[in-house]
């Protein structure tokens, strides 16, 4: 009796084989310092469809169940300018000693705003992400990004209201101090991508960042000229080492950028010297800043599956 032939190989055998036949791609990280840089903002590149979700999805989660919705982005910088206009304005004065008070404050407010919720939503992106970090295989950058892109947004929400607020008290900035825009911009965008990249991944191993992140803004907020004048500062900082150090944070000087955009109630008020050459500055130390911390980044990433 003849019997048909079979396959001598078991499944799991034939299951190598073809998994031989297949080219080889190497999954590890680039090794080297430009190479893996290029490495990784090539792997985001490819997964951009993917960073635009990941935006939807930050912006629609945190209104979700929300019968106003993203009016919200609006009321919080609306709620924060009337409480410091009354309070710091009127009661304490402060109205009296800066020319256009309002928009002084909602200039300040609208930059430091993306600032720390770019920040604060991006320490704790990794974190927050975990299922997704610990069964998906993807650029792990592509979350803080998702958080920076989310604030991105909100940021332009509350200029259109700055904008608005500035026609509406018929003082619209016009010429040369638009140039002002897009380098404090940079230096605020660059700052917060680079902290959010470092402070996302050392949270995964020490939890406790992200509660000192918040300190740490509450305390840089009054560390920037928002509620009073660079007038005042220098005023009480008479020596130039002493100035040098509170221009030390970049946010101060790009928060000053923004005011001499849309204050212009404040044309002839002080201002640091060359303030435009600080921001150019501030916008090389931003690149170099980020770029070391994706690298930290792209070294701490490996055992972040192991410890989520």
């Amino acid at each position: 009796m003849s019997t048909a032939p079979m396959s001598t190989r078991s499944p799991s055998a034939e299951r190598r084989h073809r998994l031989e036949q297949l080219p080889w791609r190497d999954s590890a990280p680039a090794t080297g310092v430009l190479k893996g840089f290029t490495s990784q903002v090539t792997g985001v590149w490819e997964h951009r469809e993917l960073l635009g979700r990941l935006i939807r999805r930050e912006l629609k989660a945190r209104y979700k169940d929300s019968s106003l919705g993203f009016v919200w982005s609006l009321l919080r910088p609306l709620t924060m300018l009337l409480i410091y206009y009354v309070v710091l304005g009127e009661f304490l004065g402060a109205a009296r000693a800066i020319p256009d008070f309002a928009i002084y404050v909602f200039s300040g407010l609208t930059a430091w705003g993306l600032f720390v919720e770019a920040v604060t939503a991006g320490t704790g992106s990794i974190v927050g992400n975990a299922g997704l970090i610990k069964k998906v295989k993807l650029p792990r950058e592509i979350f803080p990004l998702a958080t920076l892109g989310s604030a991105v947004f909100n940021f332009a929400v509350q200029l259109v209201i700055l904008v608005a607020a500035t026609i509406a008290a018929g003082a619209v900035p016009s010429g040369s101090r638009w140039a002002y825009l897009p380098l404090s911009l940079a230096v605020i965008v660059l700052t917060a991508l680079g902290w959010s990249l470092l402070l996302s991944a050392v949270n995964v191993y020490l939890r406790d960042v992200q509660h000192l992140v918040e300190i740490a803004t509450m305390v840089f907020f009054w560390a920037s000229p928002i509620a009073y004048s660079w007038a005042l500062v220098s005023g009480h900082l008479r020596h130039p080492a002493l100035e040098a150090l509170y221009l030390s944070n970049p946010m101060t000087v790009a928060i000053m950028g923004f005011q001499q955009t849309f204050w212009v109630a404040g044309t002839d008020q002080p201002f640091p010297p060359h303030l435009e050459v600080r921001l150019m500055c501030w916008i090389v130390v931003g690149t170099v800043f980020t770029f070391l911390a994706q690298r930290a980044f792209a070294r701490m990433q490996g055992n972040f599956a192991q410890e989520l």
